[in-house]
């Protein structure tokens, strides 16, 4: 077994989350969860080469921050509201970058 110098900092991978299992872990269901991509309510951090999307952990903070303002908002004003947080359209910044493996 190879010991690594003290001084090198581990690169812990960040955990990608299918529709599916947003579905499992959120009040949401798959449907939703496909509507508000398209929508640009949340957006996919990544994509597998098949085409199916990923979502990284900011995805929960973002299900949650909708969660709240759904109680008292549409589905529009919510995206406006979001919008203008991001201080861009909904739209731009969408990452589309295919994963291998």
């Amino acid at each position: 077994m190879q010991q690594k110098p003290e001084n090198e900092t581990l690169q812990i991978p960040i955990k990608l989350y299918r529709i599916g299992e947003l579905v499992n872990y959120t009040p949401f269901s798959r449907q939703t969860i496909h509507n508000y991509t398209i929508m640009g309510l949340i957006r996919e951090a990544k994509w597998t080469e098949g085409g199916h999307r990923l979502y990284d952990e900011s995805v929960f903070e973002r299900l949650s921050e909708i969660i709240r303002l759904r109680k008292t908002k549409t589905l529009s004003q919510v995206r406006e509201i979001l919008s203008k947080k991001e201080g861009h359209g909904a739209h731009s910044g969408k990452i589309t970058e295919k994963v291998t493996g």
